[in-house]
Parts: C-alpha cells; structure tokens; sequence
C-alpha cells in the first residue's frame, strides 16, 4: 500500500505528519515469529537470509554450495551453514472497550486514544508488509477480524474503530487466556486496555500464558489524569461505569490511602510485565 493511499484513510484516526516519522521506524517482534511471507522478522525455520545461525551436519541431498569447505579442511568433515529466515509477522491489535474506557469522557478518553494508538500501529505493520488482525472485547470478543495484509484490509479495521463505543463489563482475563489459545501461530499481539480487574494476579496469569503460548505481547496501559492525580476538592459521588454502582465519599479523606494503593498495583503490573517478557508502555491519556 502507497503511504498517501493510508494518509487518505486517517482522517480523525492519525496524524499524517506522526505516520509519516513513525513508518522509517520498523515494528519488530523482540522473539521468533511465524509467517507466510519473506519479511523482516526472526522465523522458526531456517532460510538463506546473511545472519549465520549454526552449523550442522552434511546428508544427502543438502545443497553443496552451503558446505563450510574451511571446517573440511580442517577437520575432514562435511558441515553445512544454516541461516536464519525472515518473515512476515502476524499482529494482532486487542482493544478494551468495556465501559471503564469510556472516562473521562467520550471523546477524547481512554478509549478514544487506545483507537488512534491501534490504528497508527495497524497502518505500520501494513505498510512494511505485516498481517494485521482486531480484536475488540468487553466481557467477550465483539469484534474479531482475521490478521490480513491486503490493501483493503486497513479500510476495514478504519470503519471498525470509527464506529466503535465503551460498553458493557470487562473480563479481560477469560479473553486473553482464550486468545493465548486460539492464536495458533506465534504472533505479535498489541493489547490496549485500563487493565481494570478484581483479581490482579489473574490478569498476571494471563501474561504468563502468552509468555508460554511464545506470543510476544506488547501492552498499552491507559490511565487517565483524574485516575493518577485524584485532585478533588469536594465530595465526590463515584460512580463504577461498568457495575453502576455508586459511592459517595470525602476525597481528602481517602486520597492517600487510594494514591497508595494504585502505586502498588502499577509496580505488580510492571513487574511482572518484566518477568514475563512484556513490553509494557504506561500511557498518560492527558499527555
């Protein structure tokens, strides 16, 4: 796909100027990953790409040009060179759009941002011939488009996230473990989401599951200002946007007991993030 057919499809979505300095940066998978085509990605299965991976032994049948004739004179022993093959990645783009990400508002809030993040990251991997595939959750999968590569393909996930709303629950943590499985393939998959759950050391479950599915997980996690800062000077009536319910409080007077209580929860996330090979990207919806 040319870049000024994708800056047509932008609009609201991306900032041509940004995809324009983010396209000379490739999106690369940290691990091995399995494709259909040549690409820029590290395969399973050996090729004839330039970076050496190991030496074995010559059978019958093996190409002589790849023989290692300075080992043979050395040693009087038939070894071959094996080489590392490129690939094409498959990316799969997960967004959260329970009701949560709806705060602040509809807008400009987290779920707003999580969009045009996807959208910017989807047209990349396009554009240096990855497949990409959506998938969009709230207490399930609501949206589940196959990774493809095609040039239409992008047109398609564009109009999906235009018309996309923050609804319903989350369960977050029965998707992902059921994506881990149904993603055969080892894939690069790019979750946005609030990471808000009851049980924190299920969602770490999670990870840990696409850590040994050989998935390699990237994870955008959206926190507003308001979330991070607290700053209310009057009392508040919260109002839980996924379960309805409703407490009314003094800010003032829980305000360090929650700041201190949401930097555990960071550090837990980032650390286990680290432990399990994530990459995680805190973002800052206000910034």
């Amino acid at each position: 796909m040319k870049t000024e057919t994708v800056e047509r499809l932008n609009n609201s979505l991306t900032d041509s100027d940004v995809l324009a300095k983010l396209s000379k940066l490739p999106l690369k998978a940290r691990g091995i990953v399995e494709g259909t085509f040549s690409g820029i990605h590290k395969s399973p299965n050996k090729g004839s790409s330039v970076e050496f991976s190991q030496y074995r032994k010559y059978v019958h049948g093996d190409d002589i040009s790849t023989l290692d004739w300075k080992v043979l004179a050395r040693t009087d022993r038939y070894y071959v060179k094996e080489f590392e093959a490129d690939t094409n990645m498959r990316c799969h783009v997960v967004i959260d759009c329970s009701k949560s990400m709806a705060f602040p508002n509809e807008k400009d809030g987290k779920l707003s941002q999580a969009i045009k993040m996807a959208f910017t990251i989807a047209q990349i991997a396009v554009l240096q011939g990855d497949a990409v595939g959506l998938q969009c959750f709230s207490e399930k999968i609501i949206q589940d488009i196959p990774a493809r590569n095609n040039p239409g393909h992008i047109k398609n996930i564009r109009e999906i996230l235009l018309a996309m709303k923050a609804e319903g629950k989350t369960d977050i943590v029965t998707v992902l473990h059921n994506m881990a499985e149904k993603i055969r393939r080892r894939a690069m998959i790019i979750l946005f989401s609030d990471l808000f759950t009851e049980d924190v050391d299920r969602l770490l479950d999670c990870f840990q599951h696409m850590k040994h599915r050989k998935h390699d997980l990237a994870v955008f996690h959206l926190i507003a200002k308001e979330e991070l800062d607290f700053e209310f000077d009057r009392p508040v009536r919260f109002k839980d946007l996924e379960m309805q319910s409703v407490l009314l409080a003094e800010p003032a007077q829980i305000k360090q007991f929650y700041l201190s209580e949401l930097d555990k929860y960071l550090k837990k996330i980032r650390t286990a993030c680290a432990e399990f090979n994530v990459d995680y990207r805190f973002a800052d919806t206000s910034i």
